[in-house]
C-alpha cells in the first residue's frame, strides 16, 4: 500500500509510479519513475529526489558566479555556462555542447562583448561551406551562453533569431517492400541476437543506441513488452590519448522512456533468443558499439543483395508502414518515443494525391449540389 503524502500509485498496467518536483530554471515540474514493485519504486523515489535536491544546491550556488559584471567576454560567459551545464544536462549533451563552443565559438568570437554579436557577425564568420545543422547547432549554443549571461552576470538580453536557416527537409528513407521480405528472409535463415536485433529495429522502431543497449532484463515476457530506458552513443570526451569514449545513458528524451508492445509474430524468435543469464541482448556483458552494429546491418544488406540503406532507415520504414496501415498518429508517436506528435505528423504522414482525391471524392455524398450538377449532366 502506498502511504499517505508519498506521491506513489499502482498504475492500471501493474506497475508502480513515483512522482516527485524538480526545478528547472526556477520552474518546478513533476518527473516520474517507475518500477513493478512498491519497494523498487520507493528506493527509485528517493534516489532521484536526493539527485533532484543535489542538483537545485548546485543551481543556487552557480546562479551569482563571483567577478560577474555586464561587460564580461564571451569566453568569460562561456566558461561558467559550461560548468552549470556539466551538472544540469545529460553527459551526452554536455560534451556535444561543449565540443562546439570549443572548435566553433571560443577563438572565433570569444573575445567579443554581448553586445557586439550580431547575425552579421556570425555569418561573416563561420565557413560558407557550413552544414545548415552545424550552423543551427553553433546558434543554439551562442543563445544559451547569451541567456545565461543576461540571467547571471548581467550583460543585455540578446536572442540571434535563425529564420534564414531554415532547410527544406530531406526525404525520409525507407526499405521497400520486397527488400523488405528478402531481408527477412536473410536473417531468419540462421538467426542470432545480432539478426534479432535488426527484427526489432525494423518491427518496433528502436534507434540504433537503444537497441545496442537494450538488456535481456528490459524484455518482460510475461506481458509481451519491451521497456526502452536506455541508450548508448560514442560521445567525444578531449583532445589527448582517449578522445572518446562509450557512453551509456538515458535516451534521447523523456519521452524516449517508453514500453513497446511486441508484436505476436515477433515474439516466439525472442524466446528462441532468450539468454538465462541475462546481460545485453547484442553482446552480452557491454553495450553493443553503435557503429560496430551499423557495419553489422550493412554487411547483412550485402548478403541479401539489397542496396545500402542507413541503420536509421529501418525506423523510418517501420513507421511509414504503420502510418500506411492506418494506425493513428498519436500511438505510432509514442512507440517512436517522440517527444511531440508533431515530428511524427511533419516526417511521416505525406497523403498521396489518390488519398486527397478520394477525401473530395467522398464529399458528394453529404453534399446537395451533387444530385443537382448530375441532372444537369442529364438534361
Amino acid at each position: 500500500m502506498a502511504r499517505r503524502g508519498e506521491n506513489i500509485r499502482k498504475r492500471s498496467d501493474g506497475r508502480w509510479e513515483g512522482r516527485y518536483l524538480i526545478h528547472i530554471n526556477g520552474s518546478k515540474k513533476y518527473r516520474s519513475v517507475y518500477a513493478p514493485s512498491y519497494n523498487e519504486v520507493k528506493q527509485k523515489l528517493f534516489n532521484s529526489k536526493k539527485e533532484s535536491e543535489i542538483t537545485l544546491l548546485s543551481q543556487k550556488e552557480q546562479t551569482a558566479p563571483l567577478n560577474a559584471s555586464a561587460d564580461m567576454s564571451l569566453d568569460e560567459i562561456g566558461q561558467l555556462w559550461l560548468i552549470y551545464i556539466k551538472d544540469n544536462r545529460k553527459y551526452s549533451t554536455y560534451r556535444k555542447y561543449a565540443n562546439i563552443y570549443d572548435m566553433h565559438i571560443q577563438d572565433i568570437f570569444g573575445s567579443l562583448t554581448a553586445d557586439e554579436i550580431s547575425l552579421e557577425i556570425i555569418e561573416k564568420a563561420l565557413p560558407k561551406e557550413m552544414s545548415a545543422s552545424l550552423y543551427k547547432s553553433i546558434y543554439c549554443v551562442l543563445n544559451q551562453i547569451l541567456s545565461y549571461g543576461n540571467r547571471y552576470c548581467g550583460t543585455p538580453k540578446i536572442h540571434l533569431k535563425t529564420e534564414k536557416l531554415r532547410t527544406v527537409p530531406k526525404p525520409v528513407q525507407t526499405i521497400n517492400a520486397t527488400d523488405q521480405q528478402k531481408l527477412c528472409r536473410y536473417l531468419l535463415s540462421d538467426l542470432d541476437s545480432c539478426k534479432l536485433g535488426i527484427l526489432i529495429c525494423l518491427y518496433m522502431g528502436l534507434r540504433l543506441g537503444e537497441i545496442c543497449a537494450l538488456k535481456w532484463e528490459d524484455i518482460d515476457f510475461q506481458r509481451k513488452t519491451i521497456h526502452i530506458n536506455r541508450t548508448v552513443q560514442r560521445i567525444q570526451v578531449g583532445q589527448g590519448d582517449q578522445k572518446t569514449i562509450l557512453y551509456e545513458g538515458p535516451p534521447k528524451t523523456l519521452c524516449s522512456v517508453r514500453e513497446i508492445p511486441i508484436p505476436e509474430f515477433l515474439f516466439p524468435l525472442l524466446l528462441s533468443c532468450k539468454d538465462e543469464g541475462g546481460g545485453y541482448v547484442l553482446n552480452k556483458f557491454s553495450p553493443m558499439e553503435p557503429r560496430t552494429y551499423q557495419y553489422k546491418f550493412y554487411s547483412y544488406l550485402n548478403k541479401a543483395y539489397i542496396k545500402k540503406s542507413h541503420f536509421h532507415a529501418l525506423r523510418h520504414t517501420f513507421a511509414t508502414n504503420c502510418i500506411s496501415n492506418g494506425a493513428d498518429v498519436k500511438s505510432v508517436s509514442e512507440m517512436l518515443g517522440h517527444s511531440n506528435v508533431n515530428i511524427t505528423l511533419n516526417k511521416y504522414v505525406h497523403p498521396s494525391m489518390d488519398t486527397k482525391r478520394n477525401i473530395l471524392d467522398s464529399l458528394s455524398s453529404i453534399s446537395s449540389i451533387n444530385g443537382q450538377i448530375s441532372g444537369r449532366i442529364i438534361s
